[in-house]
């Protein structure tokens, strides 16, 4: 069953067939299930709650292994659900992950390729059909608040806005979680106007925190001061109704990634204050749910949109970057605290949540993994793919990356240029502190290596989980590097990748 009625859905009908001739590879015809439009009366489809924290490393939880941050309501949500082992954004930048995340469809194709706002201004395409679209066309109610920072509207258009966020806005409800909590408990608990029963509903949750937080200057532009540590949106008094928890830098895990030095542990001591805080939005969230009387009929995802907002995390993709928490909390779960070692990425999520609501069909660049969630020996998901092109518009450097259980290739593009530094990971003070006392080590890697890449970086992720030793240029890997470059180049050529002329005009 087919829905363009409108004129103006048939006119986006005849613009996204267009569309589809010249973007061989994707699907956008919409079908719905007949269960899914014909008894909407007796709408038995399950809400869908997705939870996006903004920098949110996995090795930052708790129910991921880290015992020294509390984060209880998120590992609650594990304990009644299932947490993913191996999940994957597919670029560690914010705006282009969160158009991956509401499109299934990769970055280079949906044009999202760099940050949303001001002098960025990257934008997805006109005929781009987003998750809150879709949803509502096949008769969710469909709401959002906090962060956004996609563009433009209408192709991400929500029938409500809770309460906006700003983007690298200090005073941007995304810094409160518990207050945005409250602000979704009339959502939660609405009914339609036009049936006794409610509809499903999708609420997009989307917080600021643990983002790094700046102070705004005269132009607008946000300043970040490399001097002292970033405080991570933490303020003098807290929040409304937030329990603050205080770290001490000698408690906080260090993750190899990241030099264990006094700058670096006084930062994370913040960073993790920012992380309890939005655990807390996590779990009043679900007190609301359940007083609503929705949260055992709620699908409930927690991820972040990238990793930690720290130099070897954010914005690379080696692993820190781009392996991420994963929580899924089924409506009927059969296996709680069951652990998913399935290899997904967030170029499924919105294939995945179509396929709860009964909708076919749609952004055939990612695949439901709905029917695998709990299910053990999982087969044929063991490879994920990433693409990332631009940070800031200053920071042009595009990674294509295919991720396999054992070995990782990374395709530097433009790897005869210096790594470009984001403003805020250049002038934090783990970084600056290295500049400071010129140490030529960060983490496992020699400040050098980090900054200056090879075009092929390959690695064998058992033997070498930190991404160190380089195999490219190992005859004894010819084979296997050969094998990865040619699925690479597949999978840019299968989903129009701009960039796939690179491999034969440099």
């Amino acid at each position: 069953m087919h829905t363009n009625y409108t004129l103006g859905g048939i006119l986006t009908g005849v613009l996204l067939g267009i569309y589809s001739w010249l973007s061989p590879g994707i699907d956008y015809n919409v079908t719905y299930h007949p269960k899914a439009t014909a008894q909407l009366r007796a709408d038995s489809r399950p809400n869908i709650v997705l939870i996006v924290a903004d920098d949110h490393g996995r090795e930052a939880v708790g129910c991921y292994g880290n015992t020294a941050i509390r984060t209880p309501h998120i590992d609650q949500l594990a304990a009644d659900g299932i947490r993913f082992s191996n999940a994957f954004c597919t670029t560690a930048s914010c705006s282009p992950s969160r158009s991956v995340l509401l499109t299934g469809l990769h970055n280079h194709t949906n044009g999202m390729y760099g940050l949303e706002h001001q002098v960025h201004h990257f934008n997805s395409f006109d005929t781009v059909r987003s998750l809150p679209v879709l949803l509502e066309q096949a008769g969710y109610r469909t709401a959002r608040i906090g962060k956004f920072h996609v563009a433009p509207e209408r192709t991400y258009h929500f029938q409500q806005v809770l309460k906006g966020g700003g983007t690298n806005d200090p005073a941007s409800i995304g810094r409160s979680p518990v207050e945005m909590a409250r602000y979704c408990y009339d959502f939660l608990k609405e009914k339609s106007d036009q049936r006794s029963d409610a509809r499903p509903f999708f609420l997009y949750f989307a917080s600021d925190d643990p983002h790094r937080s700046n102070t705004v200057g005269s132009d607008g532009k946000p300043i970040f001061d490399g001097s002292k540590p970033n405080v991570f949106g933490n303020r003098p008094g807290g929040y409304p109704q937030v329990g603050d928890h205080f770290y001490q830098p000698r408690e906080v895990k260090v993750p190899t990634y990241l030099p264990d030095t006094k700058a670096c542990r006084a930062e994370l001591a913040q960073y993790y204050e920012s992380v309890s805080r939005i655990d807390q939005g996590v779990g009043r969230l679900v007190d609301y749910l359940k007083e609503a009387g929705q949260y055992d009929n709620t699908l409930i995802i927690y991820l972040s949109d990238n990793g930690a907002p720290f130099p070897g995390s954010k914005t690379t993709l080696y692993e820190p970057g781009m392996r991420l928490p994963f929580i899924v909390k089924l409506p009927k779960s059969h296996k709680k605290g069951f652990v998913q070692d399935a290899l997904i990425s967030w170029v499924d999520v919105t294939p995945t949540l179509l396929d709860f609501a009964g909708v076919t069909n749609v952004a055939k660049q990612g695949r439901s993994f709905k029917n695998i969630i709990e299910q053990e020996n999982v087969t044929g998901w063991d490879e994920v793919y990433a693409s990332h092109s631009l940070h800031e518009i200053t920071m042009y450097y595009p990674m294509r990356v295919l991720r396999e259980r054992q070995y990782k290739l990374i395709y530097n593009v433009a790897h005869a240029l210096p790594f470009p530094m984001a403003l805020d990971l250049y002038n934090s003070f783990t970084w600056q502190d290295i500049l400071r006392t010129k140490q030529n080590v960060y983490g496992k890697r020699s400040a050098n290596a980090f900054l200056n890449r090879p075009k092929f970086e390959l690695y064998d992720l058992q033997a070498d989980p930190d991404e160190v030793k380089n195999l490219a240029a190992n005859p004894k890997y010819t084979a296997t590097l050969k094998r990865m470059q040619e699925k690479l180049k597949r999978f840019q050529q299968q989903t129009r990748d701009p960039w796939v002329s690179k491999w034969e005009f440099e």
